[in-house]
């Protein structure tokens, strides 16, 4: 027997102008309210069919994650992570009314607000072209000042991302960090709409601080990790 739910996509303010709704995973879209908060909704999805099938899912998660960017566009979300559904109406409208509060201080926080992504690419050091031809002492020489170039290298990288953090959580108090040691990282950034051309500008100033690190900016989205 398939089981269909109501698939949550964002709560919000109950609007007071008419919202463009998208479609969803497989129907239109839907407004529930209860008192000053709003969930956007679709009903009748079968989510255990879907998580059986690669394709659909990999297909779904997209559509989940679209409805939420449609909506951003129009006013101040709190996304939900795919998968969230309740089984009846009545479920969804009692939780709106448990938590109506805290939603609202939520939302008051991200108004005017979008997630910007940092990423940060540690850069690899050219490896020099190097002959066993030359000699026998003469290559073990090369090999040696390689190796403490690269050890240098690696100590100023290090230090350079400490740098970046440091710049990016004094101009930003909203950040969310996430390093990973030898690899990519990323910071979340929580960015008023109106200062994205500042955020451009120290993007820049950071970039040419750490000149051993490839930075990226990302377009701005729903406040996916600030809820």
């Amino acid at each position: 027997m398939k089981l269909y739910n109501l698939h949550a996509y964002a709560f919000l303010k109950t609007p007071t102008e008419k919202l463009k709704l998208p479609v969803g995973i497989a129907h239109q879209v839907l407004l529930m309210s209860s008192g000053e908060i709003s969930a956007l909704v679709e009903p009748e999805v079968c989510l255990d069919t879907i998580q059986n099938d690669d394709e659909r899912l990999i297909k779904a998660v997209v559509c989940h994650d679209r409805v939420i960017c449609e909506l951003f566009q129009q006013m101040t979300v709190l996304p939900l992570r795919f998968g969230t559904s309740f089984l009846e109406a009545e479920n969804l409208l009692a939780h709106l009314r448990a938590n109506t509060q805290e939603y609202q201080e939520k939302l008051q926080q991200l108004q005017g607000k979008g997630e910007y992504l940092l990423k940060c690419i540690p850069r690899k050091l050219e490896e020099p072209v190097l002959s066993a031809e030359s000699g026998g002492r003469q290559y073990f020489l090369a090999k040696k000042q390689h190796y403490q170039t690269q050890q240098d290298f690696y100590i100023l990288q290090a230090t350079e991302w400490q740098n970046v953090v440091h710049l990016v959580t004094e101009s930003y108090q909203s950040t969310i960090i996430i390093a990973s040691p030898g690899a990519e990282s990323r910071i979340y950034l929580l960015v008023y709409y109106q200062d994205e051309p500042l955020l451009t500008n120290h993007f820049l100033n950071w970039q040419k601080a750490c000149p051993r690190w490839q930075l990226q900016l990302g377009k701005i989205s729903p406040p996916y990790h600030f809820i």
